[in-house]
């Protein structure tokens, strides 16, 4: 951020929606809209000029939806933040979006309280995913393969690690969980990246959703 400047890209197929959207931002404090594109095939190359602190983008559109979108920023722009914005709350989708790397989702209904929050959250490092989003995705039925030995993943977690599990579901940080248990920060994130590996999860909402099916929470 320069400046302590949030900057922001919009990505929408509706000019109508990029232009309310490009108001809205530029209206809350410390944001600042640098560029929006009403066709995602031009965003890959036109942020070589100059890339934003977050890039936001629709998930529905022409020629590319906002996974796909997403996919081809991480690879180009590993650093690059991005929020979908969207009328999609089906927990399919918003896996899908996870798995593709965005920080945050949310609802094209949301107000400007929540989009403010969302975008600080995001450029401050966290993540944003609103409860409406996250009761969808919650209640995502589980896969075949996550209900495989689920006694045996239980059997190999650890006390520190079922502990740990217990506060990632209330939605802690791993800043917030190192000095409520007078750890670091990296041997947070070495046991999130051991539980993952014994839940045979790929991100923090597998850990939850394990968390809730199993009764850990």
């Amino acid at each position: 951020m320069k400046n302590n400047t949030i900057r922001i890209a919009l990505v929408d197929d509706h000019q109508i929606i990029l232009d309310s959207l490009s108001l809205l931002f530029n209206m809350i404090e410390g944001v600042e809209v640098v560029a929006t594109f009403n066709d995602p095939r031009q965003v890959v190359e036109s942020l070589k000029k100059e890339l934003p602190d977050i890039l936001i983008t629709d998930f529905s559109m022409p020629y590319m939806n906002g996974v796909q979108l997403t996919l081809q920023l991480k690879e180009a722009y590993p650093d690059l933040k991005i929020i979908m914005l969207t009328v999609a709350d089906q927990g399919e989708a918003v896996q899908d979006a996870y798995r593709a790397g965005v920080s945050g989702y949310v609802m094209k209904k949301a107000d400007r309280k929540e989009l403010e929050l969302a975008v600080k959250m995001v450029a401050g490092g966290q993540m944003y995913f609103n409860q409406e989003v996250m009761k969808s995705l919650l209640t995502q039925p589980a896969t075949h393969h996550q209900d495989l030995h689920a006694e045996e993943k239980l059997s190999q977690l650890t006390k520190r690690e079922l502990e740990i599990i217990q506060l990632i579901a209330q939605e802690m940080s791993s800043v917030e969980i190192a000095e409520k248990l007078f750890i670091s920060v990296g041997t947070v994130e070495t046991h999130r990246h051991n539980i993952m590996r014994k839940l045979d999860v790929k991100n923090v909402i597998g850990v939850i959703k394990f968390a809730i099916k199993y009764g850990l929470v």
